[in-house]
């Protein structure tokens, strides 16, 4: 195991997945208990947008794809609530619609288009120290957002009536939880890509859940959990030589089983 460290890629690999982890252990909580994962699938669809865009104007994908995935998840929220459609309706709309805008950018784009795939399926092998930088930001920007707002969150996760009848803001609050849903998707896309990306956000928190239902904990486990499952899946990748993306998705996934089949023998 400590041989593959050796090797600066590998090295970079294994920071981004454990900065990974703590923003999809810290949001993926409440998007597992306010049961907001399909519209955080919605999120990370829209987000490709934003990396076409990048590719268009020549600039980091991951740069454009901040203020991309953060107005695609305002739209998203507030025309869940406020448009008299289902919310499911919505959000497929919206979802196909920042996808459509992606690949319009990326054929507007002169010349081939490189590692384009990555952006999709993700490749935590070719992760760049640049990217690892814009993560760790990201990353501080989700602590401080929660630490700041964790009675609101927890109101709004919990009971969302019950918050707005005593004077909270729960509008605002519920945007702001999609927005940082928005940035977790941000760090997660080099990782799993925008079409896996929804697993990693839900799965460790799942987990999680199955141990404890308070949120401290919850996000604690659901944070050490995604360092562990994520790491275990970069590894096995490597060692089997697959694709890091789906391998991280698929450990997660048997974490999961394991972790269910456990529960129902303790039962």
């Amino acid at each position: 195991m400590t041989g593959i460290l050796e090797y600066s890629f590998m090295q970079n690999a294994f920071m981004a997945a454990i900065l990974v982890s703590v923003a999809c252990g810290l949001v993926g909580t409440y998007v597992v208990i306010k049961r907001i994962v399909f519209i955080s699938g919605g999120i990370s669809h829209a987000a490709f947008g934003g990396i076409g865009l990048g590719y268009f104007l020549g600039i980091n994908p991951i740069l454009a794809a901040i203020p991309f995935s953060i107005i695609s998840a305002l739209i998203m929220g507030i025309t869940s609530k406020k448009v008299k459609i289902s919310e499911d309706t919505a959000i497929g709309i919206l979802w196909s619609i920042g996808m459509a805008i992606g690949i319009i950018f990326i054929n507007l784009t002169p010349g081939y288009v490189p590692d384009l795939m990555t952006y999709l399926f993700g490749s935590i092998l070719t992760v760049p120290f640049n990217d690892l930088f814009i993560m760790l930001i990201l990353d501080v920007v989700i602590i401080i957002t929660v630490m700041v707002f964790q009675r609101e969150f927890q109101g709004i996760s919990f009971d969302e009536e019950f918050s707005h009848v005593i004077g909270m803001p729960t509008t605002a609050i519920y945007l702001l939880l999609l927005s940082l849903v928005a940035l977790s998707v941000v760090v997660m896309i080099k990782v799993v890509g925008v079409i896996l990306v929804i697993a990693l956000l839900a799965i460790p928190a799942a987990i999680a859940k199955q141990y404890t239902y308070k949120i401290g904990r919850m996000m604690i486990l659901a944070v050490i959990l995604g360092m562990i499952l994520t790491t275990g899946g970069l590894y096995l990748s490597y060692l089997f030589n697959l694709a890091s993306g789906a391998t991280i998705v698929l450990t997660l996934g048997l974490g999961f089983f394991i972790s269910s089949l456990i529960q129902k023998v303790m039962e």
